[in-house]
């Protein structure tokens, strides 16, 4: 193993172990009462021996004496049930309030991410570590809790009892059984890059299951299915191969240790056979060492297997600190500004960007906006159209240059109250798990009834609402699934209407919805954009002719702008756009 796979081992297990601290009068009383546990039940052995003792031939057995010894056995058998259901307890209350904590902080940042790392990465890849991994690094936390407590005290007391009996015997236990744990360390040793590979390998297969499960229809439109199995196919087998190769090598484990042990087993039973006949013990002491080292053996096979499981989760683990390692948004200076009362004057000077060092996009890009005015950006795709959304809106920071909205630097504004000064309704709809209503409150949570209604009114979405099951109180699923496209993207212009903040932005919002119920929004539109800075991004060139000026863009670049009928006359690119959408 790599010095530098054994560094990321030691700093995860010591992340794991910070995330216990909350847990430590739990881990206190844990270890406690496996102290309880283990010495009650290494009790039994002794009380066995005494039984056996007692028991010196036909016709002399001291029976009195065997029920106060059976007695005794019975109260240690309850005390010692007792003491390992308490532990349990607490092991779960430990390992649970960790991966709550973890799984916590997990999704607590991702809402802190920058965009870039979401578009960069798999959806399905973040759910898995989310969720899968987190469930592994659980199981595997349980295990350590219950049986590393437990195993090391069963060791540290079997070995106080041995003393007691045979100090020679003890010594002959403890120089052999180490060989089973040098054993366990040099699978282990081999195990966790298996086990990290598998866990990769599983991301990456929950990623593909989700993006076919949500793009189910275009897969079957396009009579893809074969090609997608076959892609799933390559990807299981890959995981098949990674997770037999994990459990093999791991499986090694116990049989190689339970090898190494039923050699000390064979060891102490000659030896101590050898001391019995000499007269160095008793029988009834000799069962009991013979227990003993069972009993001493046993929590070496269990912490090899232990071992083995906490690579699996330590490499869950390792994947799930890699998410909240990543860089969050940078956050707002100390001194940012609340931008509470916005006029919607927006002004980019020489805005540079791109999403890849080596692909430029936007190059020196300059723009003044007046207050309340419609601005309408077109272009062919590519062009940078969406980006500049993503600018304004802060979703990604500019390169070079600098944009201000109110004549104040966005940067030098908290990222919260920039973009609650923008409305927003995008051309791909997002309806969250809940009711119609809370979709549409979504902008404002406290909205009134009447509120939301209303502005379902205004989006025209208020017909087909009412025909709804439960009108506004019809539960939505993921997605919206059961609405049609338009009824999605209506639902999202009535969030919209519903809080109305200085600045409008349109991304193509009408694109799903069918050219009757089109005309009306557009009215709906103008009376909503009215007094408000305006940012409509379109490719249906007839519904931006009212626009007090275009935007016309190409390679990240504006080259042309003025109102539809200037560009028109000069028939340049604009005119050439236009002309292409209404040729016969």
């Amino acid at each position: 193993m790599s010095k530098a796979r054994t560094s990321t081992q030691r700093t995860t297990l010591r992340r794991v172990l910070a995330y216990t601290a909350d847990s430590r009068p739990h881990i206190v009383l844990s270890l406690i009462f496996a102290v309880v546990s283990v010495a009650l039940t290494l009790y039994l052995p002794v009380l066995t021996g005494d039984a056996v003792d007692l028991i010196i031939g036909a016709g002399r057995v001291d029976f009195d004496a065997l029920m106060v010894i059976f007695l005794r056995m019975a109260i240690v058998i309850f005390l010692t049930a007792l003491a390992q259901w308490i532990m349990s307890i607490c092991n779960n209350r430990i390992t649970f309030r960790t991966v709550r904590s973890i799984r916590e902080d997990a999704f607590r940042h991702l809402q802190r991410l920058p965009l870039k790392y979401i578009d960069g990465h798999p959806a399905g890849d973040v759910v898995s570590r989310i969720i899968a991994d987190v469930d592994t690094f659980a199981d595997g936390l349980l295990l350590g809790f219950t049986q590393l407590f437990t195993g090391v005290m069963t060791i540290l007391i079997t070995l106080f009892f041995m003393l007691r009996i045979s100090v020679g015997t003890t010594i002959v236990v403890v120089f052999v059984t180490p060989l089973s744990l040098f054993v366990a360390a040099f699978i282990a040793k081999r195990t966790y890059s298996m086990f990290r590979l598998q866990s990769t390998i599983r991301g990456e297969q929950t990623a593909l299951i989700n993006e076919m499960v949500s793009g189910q229809k275009v897969v079957q439109a396009f009579g893809q299915e074969k090609s997608v199995l076959n892609r799933f196919d390559e990807i299981n087998t890959r995981l098949q191969g990674a997770s037999l190769r994990a459990t093999f090598f791991s499986s090694l484990t116990n049989p190689c240790t339970r090898f190494v042990n039923a050699l000390v087993y064979a060891g102490v039973a000659i030896f101590g056979a050898l001391s019995a006949i000499t007269g160095g013990m008793s029988v009834g002491q000799l069962a009991c060492f013979l227990t003993y080292a069972n009993q001493y053996t046993k929590p070496f096979n269990e912490i090899s297997g232990v071992v083995t499981e906490l690579q699996n989760a330590i490499a869950c683990a390792a994947r799930i600190f890699e998410l909240i390692d990543e860089p969050a948004e940078s956050p707002d200076p100390e001194d940012a500004l609340e931008l509470t009362h916005a006029d919607g004057y927006v002004h980019m000077e020489d805005v540079s960007f791109r999403y890849q060092a080596d692909q430029p996009l936007i190059d020196n890009f300059n723009l003044s906006i007046a207050p309340g005015r419609r601005i309408a950006i077109v272009g062919p795709t590519g062009c940078g159209k969406t980006t500049l959304i993503n600018l304004l809106m802060r979703f990604y920071d500019v390169d070079g240059g600098s944009i201000s909205v109110s004549g104040k630097d966005v940067r030098q504004i908290t990222r919260r109250s920039l973009r609650r000064s923008y409305g927003m309704v995008l051309q791909d709809t997002w309806i969250r798990t809940g009711t119609i209503k809370e979709n549409i409150a979504l902008s404002r949570p406290n909205a009134s009834m009447e509120e939301v209604i209303a502005a379902a009114k205004a989006a025209h979405a208020h017909s087909f609402i009412r025909r709804m099951p439960q009108g506004y109180d019809t539960l939505l699923q993921e997605d919206g699934s059961g609405l049609s496209e338009g009824q999605k993207q209506l639902l999202c212009i009535a969030r919209a209407m519903l809080n109305l903040p200085p600045m409008l932005i349109l991304d193509e919002a009408t694109s799903s919805i069918d050219t009757r119920t089109e005309l009306k929004i557009q009215n709906a539109f103008a009376t909503m954009m009215q007094g408000r800075t305006s940012f409509i991004v379109a490719h249906r060139l007839s519904t931006i002719e009212n626009a007090d000026q275009i935007l016309v863009m190409r390679e990240g670049r504006i080259v042309e702008k003025g109102t539809h009928a200037e560009l028109l006359k000069v028939g340049g690119f604009y005119a050439e756009l236009y002309n292409s959408q209404f040729a016969h």
